[in-house]
């Protein structure tokens, strides 16, 4: 089975970082995830700049990888403003993104869920116009930092609202990292039995270490397309204790171990992990920059031997 990857570094990755990232360390980011074999991207984010500084170069990301072939590159376009900057670049699908939760919403949006979801209208529409293709991403979908575990009900209810705009395709964000194999089979399930040919994809956390049970619970249930960062790099500033993505090379060491396939080159993206630690200066959280991969040995001659 292939199991799609979308890098999210660039844009959730990188929006957490404190000390601002330059438009040519950004671009080389994406450059080496794509010679790792990565197809997809989350690639920056047309928020307002006073509200997230390291995003503000979005327009300059994309004209710096506006070349690259049989890449589709993501961005989150949060309002008309966003969109209409979007709608001047080489940016393939828009993403519309809400909060699941009414504080989640007022935080991240400033707005209430109900607003949110009318605010979407025109950008979708714009979309269209462009010929875009737009997707929806639901945050703190399993949980909020704010108000707990997000009930089942309310999340059907948002997502409900959004298939009859006319989106086919949702992110599922567990934006705090509290999502639990039973509760991602629980909502999933519920969700394709509400609309069965809605595709969903899980945007997944590693903060409790449950990421990769969720992502085998996922596949479970017919999820095939997955998001994460090079590194595990990323949060939401927006939620507190929210810590990084489900690592590139750790999901795919996982994956490769489990026998899919992803088309994505695991010694490469290891190499390009290693080097973002260094681009940005601090240790970054993929268990598989600071352990050998399932398989790799040792000489004998190197252990320490007992004695006794």
């Amino acid at each position: 089975m292939k199991i799609e990857i979308t890098e999210v570094g660039p844009r959730d990755g990188l929006q957490s970082e404190k000390v601002l990232v330059p438009v040519a360390n950004k671009i080389e980011l994406i450059q080496r995830a794509i010679d790792a074999g990565v197809k997809r991207f989350e690639a920056t984010s047309f928020v307002s700049p006073r509200a997230i500084p390291q995003l503000a170069d979005a327009e300059d990301v994309m004209a710096g990888v506006s070349d690259a072939q049989d890449v589709i590159f993501q961005a989150l376009v949060p309002n008309l403003r966003g969109a209409e900057r979007a709608a001047r670049t080489g940016v393939h699908e828009w993403v519309w993104f809400l909060s699941a939760t009414q504080s989640h919403s007022r935080a991240n949006s400033n707005c209430s869920v109900e607003d949110a979801i009318a605010r979407c209208e025109p950008v979708r529409d714009l979309a269209r116009a462009e010929g875009k293709r737009a997707v929806a991403a639901i945050a703190a979908a399993f949980g909020c930092p704010f108000e707990g575990v997000t009930p089942t009900a309310q999340l059907l209810k948002v997502a409900g609202a959004l298939v009859d705009m006319g989106f086919d395709e949702i992110k599922l964000g567990d934006t705090i990292g509290t999502a639990t194999p039973s509760q991602i089979r629980r909502t999933v399930t519920q969700l394709k039995a509400a609309h069965p040919d809605l595709k969903l994809i899980l945007h997944l956390h590693d903060t409790r270490g449950m990421s990769l049970a969720n992502v085998m619970t996922g596949i479970s249930v017919g999820i095939t397309r997955f998001e994460s960062s090079l590194g595990g790099i990323g949060g939401c500033p927006f939620a507190p204790g929210a810590t990084g993505n489900v690592a590139t090379e750790d999901l795919v060491h996982f994956l490769h171990a489990e026998n899919y396939e992803t088309g994505l080159d695991f010694d490469k993206l290891i190499t390009h992990g290693r080097w973002l630690a260094e681009t940005l200066g601090h240790p970054l959280p993929a268990r598989l920059l600071s352990a050998p991969p399932i398989g790799a040995t040792q000489p004998l001659d190197s252990a320490i031997r007992a004695v006794g």
